[in-house]
């Protein structure tokens, strides 16, 4: 008797307790940030990884935590969200951080260099390689804190309104062409153009331009560029990948509740492998379409290949000796560049040159 009125006292102050105990939306407070990204709406896969991040982050926190995304020119200009975090006009931005390549170049190695890290390998490098660590040192003089935002995997060459076979075809050609890759055309006697978006099908149906490149099959397809120039060139040598960023600024980033910087962390990495995903299962289908109608698919010569390769050393060499920042990631980064292709040569190259074509 004595030991079941024990037991019912112990149940009910258990329950008593468990009632007592406040609740997360108890505990933490409700948030509204704006997010800014680079991109339009029209494309899902690039814009869309805002939209996964949000939402997750709304799911993580009960509800508490609440991102507004908004497209490229609803807030501030598509290329000018790096800046808009900094002056707190809205709390975080999405975008690619070599947009903000003419601050300084370093910039770069948060998104990709000429002849740099596949998607798999920037990821790598940025999360177990060091980048996370030399990046974020690098942007906070910015007043940022860089987070994983997304990949696109390896980008076409571009769209051109005519053949380009030879390297001496790049001279004077006016193209869109972003970041690090901009520099080291011009080299090559071509003429880089920074725009954003969509601002590009304009400016080469006008014939503003004589090129463009933006990322692969399936955005270039929703932006129409078959339609100005017939001819679709691949490898993009510049964009091995391209990692994208949500940007916070170190204020607004250390005002959070650590469950809510959890929470961030984890729609972060969400939203960087749902991207790529999404690119790597729509981009077949979509160039196939391309294909279907009439676009005439040619890769860069070896030559061209070659002299763009030498370009893109010379160029990143002579920034490494006046820019004591970029040799400071360059240097570490360029290791294990070459440690990821010995890597890949070894097993995955092998593979995947077997397979192809196959059925």
């Amino acid at each position: 008797m004595e030991r079941r009125s024990f037991l019912k006292k112990a149940a009910v102050g258990a329950t008593a307790g468990a009632v007592a105990v406040p609740s997360f939306a108890q505990t933490n407070p409700t948030i509204n940030w704006r997010l800014a990204s680079s991109f339009p709406k029209s494309l899902d896969t690039i814009y869309g990884a805002a939209d996964v991040f949000t939402k997750r982050v709304a799911q993580l926190t009960d509800g508490k935590f609440n991102i507004r995304p908004f497209a490229g020119g609803e807030i501030v200009p598509a290329l000018q969200v790096m800046d808009a975090v900094q002056a707190g006009t809205v709390e975080i931005g999405h975008s690619a951080s070599y947009y903000y390549f003419g601050k300084d170049p370093t910039f770069a190695f948060d998104a990709v260099v000429p002849f740099g890290l596949t998607s798999r390998q920037q990821t790598a490098w940025f999360d177990q390689g060091g980048g996370r660590q030399l990046t974020r040192e690098f942007f906070k003089d910015y007043g940022i804190v860089n987070f994983l935002g997304g990949n696109t995997g390896t980008q076409m060459g571009g769209w051109f309104r005519k053949e380009i076979k030879e390297v001496k075809d790049l001279q004077g050609l006016k193209m869109r062409i972003g970041g690090f890759a901009g520099r080291v055309m011009q080299r090559l006697g071509l003429v880089p153009q920074q725009i954003a978006g969509g601002d590009i099908y304009p400016a080469l149906e006008k014939g503003t331009i004589d090129a463009a490149e933006w990322i692969g099959p399936y955005d270039d397809e929703k932006l129409g560029f078959n339609k100005v120039a017939p001819f679709y060139y691949t490898p993009g040598w510049w964009e091995p990948s391209l990692q994208l960023s949500f940007y916070i600024g170190i204020k607004e980033w250390e005002k959070l509740p650590k469950a809510y910087q959890a929470a961030v962390e984890a729609a972060s990495y969400e939203a960087h492998v749902v991207m790529q995903a999404e690119y790597d299962a729509r981009n077949p289908a979509a160039l196939a379409r391309l294909l279907k109608n009439g676009v005439k698919l040619r890769q860069f010569s070896k030559p061209i290949m070659e002299a763009c390769y030498k370009a893109a050393v010379e160029t990143m060499d002579e920034e490494a000796a006046k820019n004591a920042k970029f040799k400071k990631i360059y240097e570490p980064w360029k290791r294990f560049r070459q440690d990821q292709n010995q890597w890949f040569s070894v097993a995955e190259v092998p593979i995947q040159n077997f397979m192809i074509g196959r059925k």
